[in-house]
């Protein structure tokens, strides 16, 4: 609901049990008085300061359905859309949507190659200031790699039939959760 939304930052931080928040765009879309639009211009805002909120409280977000399961296209636009918005996964209503959202979600075959390229360069620098490809690369950057990898790692060796992003998110989520320098 619109009120949901404005108290998202509450709601992802009201308990250490709560680990994963998962967006009702259907509910918002009634609620707004709005329309389903490729885009979702109407929801962008909602949407942002719900992962603005599980960032704020370390919690995975999930984004909401797509209903049109017929549309394998628009499927997959919204899944990149997701993805550009930080969210971790997304909730799916169909069998036919499992593929393409591991496939958006997980990190290409080029995107962990760079990330142990980014962190090779950076162990090179010894921990300090580095450069990658001409650019500047800090901590943010290697944490960042290290994600990258994990996910493809644990979507490679963990993943279990029947389980898809938010089962392997929210593994990765406890296992760094419970890692000692996180105690």
């Amino acid at each position: 609901t619109p009120q949901a939304v404005l108290d998202a930052r509450e709601i992802a931080q009201a308990s250490e049990r709560l680990a994963v928040l998962v967006m009702g765009t259907n509910d918002l879309v009634k609620e707004l008085h709005s329309r389903h639009v490729p885009g979702r211009a109407p929801l962008t805002t909602a949407l942002q300061l719900c992962v603005l909120a599980a960032r704020a409280a370390d919690v995975i977000i999930l984004d909401g359905v797509y209903n049109d399961v017929r549309d394998a296209e628009g499927f997959a636009a919204q899944v990149n859309e997701a993805v550009l918005m930080g969210f971790d996964g997304k909730t799916l209503i169909h069998p036919s949507q499992v593929a393409p959202a591991n496939d958006g979600f997980a990190p290409s075959p080029a995107e962990v190659e760079d990330a142990r390229a980014l962190i090779a360069a950076w162990q090179e620098g010894n921990g300090g200031v580095a450069t990658y490809r001409g650019r500047m690369i800090e901590q943010l950057h290697v944490d960042e790699a290290e994600r990258a990898l994990a996910m493809a790692d644990a979507e490679r060796h963990q993943m279990r039939p029947g389980q898809g992003p938010r089962q392997l998110l929210l593994r990765l989520w406890q296992r760094d959760r419970l890692a000692p320098e996180n105690a």
